[in-house]
Order: structure tokens, then C-alpha cells, then sequence
């Protein structure tokens, strides 16, 4: 019998590791929405970024999509703890060193602070240091990257929430809301 495959898109809330069970009793997927026991996610989020997380049971396409030698982009919106300079902005772009390793080129700019429920718990803030958004679209997924990235130029990451992965959009997804992928956007996904 062949297996029916499932593609599903998550807005992954702060605070929900990005798997199924855990030893320790922390929140996990299985808390969000009753997906079949086949599927799985594709990649993952930290427990404390948000935003979009695919799962499915289609073996081929989660290989693919965690391959980095397909180079598919994923986008970020990350509020950061200053104004970045232009000058700390190119070194994004160009690729900071991390843990002796330099990270692939990035898009980044400044973006204007997206429409996003505020996050619970709320991120610190300090009265007197400003705190700015940037989107940055990376090619690669090393373990905590952006956050080592937006520190290693002196900006760290209050608050990191993927909107985007190759061709599919986190949209108006709330907060543990989950939905199909459509026909079209499964097909762009192998693109």
C-alpha cells in the first residue's frame, strides 16, 4: 500500500521545542495539533525563535530541503538590540566568523517592525537602548547561527522569527496554528 504524503506548515510559538516528546516535560509539537505519526519536522526552530516550521512524511523532500548543497533560502525578521551600521550590515552580508568557521554570504536589510502578535513571554527591554528589525535570508542552517551572527557584529537577537523557507510563507499563520501546504507550493518546493 502506498503511503498517502502529508506536508504541513506551523507558526512554531517561543517556548515549544521542535519535536515530539522530551524527557524533561517541556512543550513540544504534539501540544499544538494531532499530526499523523509518520510525520516529522523538517529541520527545526530553537525553543526560543518562532515562526515557520514544515513537517512532513515525504522522506525525499526533507532530505532535499536539508541538504545544503541545494542552497534554498530561508528568511528571518530579527529584532536585535541596537541600530546595526551599514558597516556591521555588510559584514552580515559578506559572512562573520563563528565558531572558526565563516558563515556563507546572507541578504540583510533593515526592514520596519513586522505586524506580530507580542511574544509571551515578552523580550526584555531597556529604556535607554533601542532595538531595531532586520530580515536576513540564509542559505545554510548551522545551530544557532542568526543569533551568533547578529552578536558576533555587536547586535544581539531579542527576538527571531522565520517568515519564510524557499517558497513557502509564514503569511497570517497564528501563533500554533498549522495548515496544509497546497499542490502549488509542495511542486515549488522541489524547484
Amino acid at each position: 500500500m502506498k503511503k498517502t504524503l502529508k506536508y504541513f506548515a506551523l507558526n512554531k510559538p517561543y517556548g515549544v521545542l521542535s519535536q515530539f516528546t522530551d524527557k524533561h516535560g517541556r512543550r513540544t509539537l504534539k501540544s499544538l495539533y494531532n499530526f499523523p505519526k509518520d510525520v516529522y519536522p523538517v529541520g527545526r526552530l530553537d525553543m526560543d525563535s518562532e515562526g515557520l516550521l514544515l513537517l512532513t512524511n515525504d522522506k525525499f523532500l526533507t532530505n532535499y530541503l536539508l541538504n545544503p548543497k541545494n542552497k534554498h533560502e530561508k528568511e528571518y525578521f530579527v529584532q536585535v538590540e541596537g541600530i546595526p551600521t551599514s558597516e556591521s550590515l555588510q559584514k552580515l552580508r559578506d559572512g562573520v566568523e563563528i565558531e572558526g568557521k565563516k558563515t556563507l554570504p546572507a541578504k540583510v536589510k533593515i526592514i520596519e517592525e513586522p505586524d506580530f502578535p507580542p511574544r509571551i513571554p515578552p523580550i526584555r527591554e531597556r529604556k535607554n537602548i533601542p532595538t531595531s528589525w532586520i530580515s536576513i535570508t540564509l542559505i545554510e542552517g548551522r545551530n544557532r547561527q542568526v543569533r551568533k551572527m547578529t552578536a558576533a557584529v555587536g547586535f544581539p537577537t531579542l527576538r527571531l522569527v522565520r517568515v519564510r523557507i524557499k517558497n513557502i510563507l509564514l503569511g497570517d499563520l497564528k501563533f500554533g496554528e498549522v495548515r496544509e501546504l497546497t499542490k502549488n507550493e509542495i511542486e515549488g518546493l522541489f524547484k
